[in-house]
């Protein structure tokens, strides 16, 4: 059983990812797991590809193993694109939802709801070697609400309304939003290139 390294300590995303790859002969490692969980990642991309890119490298040049990286964030039209790679620190705070979504909300005021128009991204980069790296990008498309909503998930999740459910991520259970989720997305053809490379 081959041996990949996740570059991250969140044991969701190990879940996640396994749950995926699951069919495929691959013991998925957390960076606590490699004994890598001091390791910190600059994350200095100035696309999801990129910082997505930088973490898969980092811990496979660490270990020698092939590495998972991935890279997510919110993306607002009206805002050209803001907060993209630096939606978690888009307050400046390092991942205070609180505050990230009071800035979200005070740079969209006066937005009409037909220009409110935002999606997710998750881009995921497995690097088996610097000559074989495989990149999946997931999206899913929505609005942005004009106040909190739910109080499941994370991050945006209580703003972004997906317009044809006419609720939040935040307003879902786990299951509903995995199944439609941009991490979700990016996992599915992560899938289906793992298999065209066994082919």
């Amino acid at each position: 059983m081959e041996e990949i390294i996740l570059a991250s300590a969140n044991p969701h995303k190990i879940e996640e990812i396994y749950a995926i790859l699951k069919d495929f002969d691959y013991k998925i490692l957390s960076l606590d797991d490699a004994g890598l969980g001091d390791l910190d990642i600059i994350e200095d991309g100035d696309t999801f590809e990129a910082n997505s890119l930088i973490k898969a490298k980092t811990v496979y040049e660490k270990t020698g193993k092939p590495a998972i990286g991935d890279d997510s964030g919110l993306m607002v039209d009206c805002l050209n694109g803001e907060p993209g790679v630096y939606s978690a620190r888009y307050s400046g705070e390092d991942k205070n939802y609180k505050a990230n979504n009071e800035k979200l909300l005070s740079n969209m005021a006066g937005v009409p709801k037909e220009k409110r128009n935002a999606k997710f991204v998750t881009v995921i980069t497995l690097m088996f070697s610097p000559e074989d790296i495989l990149v999946a990008r997931g999206e899913v498309h929505g609005t942005i609400g004009t106040e909190l909503k739910g109080t499941n998930g994370f991050g945006y999740d209580p703003l972004f309304t997906v317009p044809s459910l006419g609720k939040t991520f935040a307003e879902m259970d786990s299951e509903e939003k995995n199944s439609m989720s941009h991490r979700a997305n990016a996992l599915v053809q992560l899938k289906s290139l793992l298999e065209e490379r066994k082919a």
